[in-house]
């Protein structure tokens, strides 16, 4: 493992509208001035959360995923974030690990939120996936997925970073401040939590709050409330000795997902 240089965007998102999101993100990644190895993006960051499947879904072949990889191929990283993803008569929302060589893998969400229908129009995943990043293990959900703690459990150290990427309302920011360090702490790696920020259509009001936490709890970063692009460096040795000092995966309970 390397040192590994992440750059969070907490952005404002025009509501169903990719052009214009698209070029949002292009004008404020500009500002991006020193090398990162991985660039992450709010959940269906191109319209907004929503679940308007007919106006907003693309193909794997469409306007989003080519922007992807230009954004890649621009910075010479790996760009990451979610999009809504039609396939076989099937809607996901996809979260799609872009590298700089055109190449990519993905991660559809597991857990829907009824609570927005989401159930009514997606199809959920039904695996997880390990994405590897400079010897950097990763794991990707996305927002409600957060309130699973055994979909998310770290089985036999298997990553050493969990990154939720989410639309994650400021009325239940609360929970989303308590749920991520919980996360980082009870499975011994990295988390990271990409929100974004403003109304939505429905008039919905996210206030923010991407973070980093480490292994121990500690924040690495956290920004409320404004847009913010930030980059940042993790260590792996942190994490080896957060791991060594307090060696609690080991004594997890032993268990297996149906």
């Amino acid at each position: 493992m390397e040192p590994i240089k992440i750059t969070i965007f907490q952005a404002y998102l025009f509501w169903e509208n990719v052009e214009k999101n698209l070029q949002n993100l292009s004008l404020r990644l500009s500002a991006l001035r020193e090398k990162t190895d991985l660039i992450l993006l709010p959940e269906m960051f191109n319209t907004g959360f929503t679940t308007n499947v007919e106006k907003c879904a693309e193909a794997m072949d469409g306007m989003t995923m080519r922007w992807l990889y230009n954004t890649a191929k621009t910075f010479d990283c790996v760009v990451a974030g979610s999009l809504i993803i039609k396939e076989n008569d099937q809607y996901f929302n996809r979260f799609v690990w872009m590298s700089a060589d055109g190449s990519y893998v993905y991660y559809d969400k597991r857990h829907l939120f009824a609570l927005a229908q989401e159930d009514k129009d997606f199809t959920p995943g039904n695996s997880r996936i390990i994405f590897e990043l400079k010897g950097w293990k990763i794991c990707p959900m996305i927002c409600y997925d957060l309130r699973f703690p055994v979909w998310s459990r770290n089985v036999e150290n298997g990553y050493d970073l969990l990154v939720y990427i989410a639309s994650w309302p400021d009325k239940r920011s609360a929970h989303w401040r308590a749920l991520i360090p919980a996360r980082a702490i009870e499975n011994q790696a990295y988390v990271i939590g990409v929100n974004r920020v403003g109304h939505d259509g429905n008039e919905v009001y996210y206030s923010g709050g991407s973070m980093c936490i480490s292994p121990l709890g500690d924040v690495v970063y956290y920004k409320p409330e404004d847009e913010d692009l930030y980059t940042f460096t993790l260590n792996p040795k942190d994490l080896t000795k957060a791991r060594e000092q307090f060696p609690f995966l080991k004594d997890a309970d032993k268990f297996s997902l149906l």
